[in-house]
């Protein structure tokens, strides 16, 4: 027989707040770039749970759940390299440990549409990352990786994650973004080893 305090115990363990950031840039000139991944997969997320973003503090920001485990989710209105300053704010207003913060960023170092979950490490070269671990100081924080690919000329990479999608990657775009729902659903439900366990060949 399980003592009651250990069914409580097991229950809080498994329904907890998290952050999830989208990365990207505001504007509408940079929506539809390879930047702003982090901002597709944030909408295909409150679209799902009919849920409507809010400009706030920082950020746009939404709530939701998934099997009484709180959500908040944030795009934040900083521009990419000072996005550490939305996470920050947002991790201490809702009181969220660092080990239930999820970013979401594009990635060249992948193909396209491939995702990478990581439980901690560096930046990688990437601004909106230095600027979290920076802010932070610490890069103990879950990251969902999207690839993007480097098919750029030398010289050409702010042109290239600035850049619009190709038509060629248009046709999967959004099943990939549906995918990384999925990927950050699990990261919710299981955490981050499991979901990478499952989800790391995606």
């Amino acid at each position: 027989m399980v003592c009651l305090s250990k069914l409580k115990q097991t229950f809080f363990l498994h329904t907890m707040k998290h952050l999830i950031v989208g990365l990207g840039n505001p504007g509408d000139e940079y929506s539809n770039t390879r930047h702003n991944i982090g901002f597709k997969i944030a909408d295909y997320f409150s679209n799902e749970h009919q849920v409507t973003f809010s400009l706030q503090k920082l950020a746009n920001v939404c709530e939701l759940s998934i099997k009484g485990n709180k959500i908040i989710l944030i795009k934040p209105n900083t521009y990419m390299n000072l996005s550490g300053k939305a996470v920050n704010y947002w991790m201490q207003k809702e009181k969220i440990p660092v080990e239930q913060i999820l970013v979401i960023t594009d990635d060249i170092a992948l193909p396209f549409g491939k995702l990478r979950m990581k439980g901690k490490g560096s930046a990688g070269g990437h601004n909106g990352l230095s600027n979290i671990e920076n802010t932070l100081q610490t890069n103990n924080y879950s990251r969902l990786r999207f690839g993007i690919g480097n098919e750029f000329h030398k010289g050409k990479q702010v042109d290239y994650v600035l850049g619009e999608w190709s038509d060629y990657e248009l046709e999967t775009l959004n099943e990939r973004i549906k995918l990384a729902y999925e990927f950050c659903k699990l990261w919710v439900l299981q955490g981050t080893e499991k979901a990478m366990n499952q989800m790391n060949n995606s």
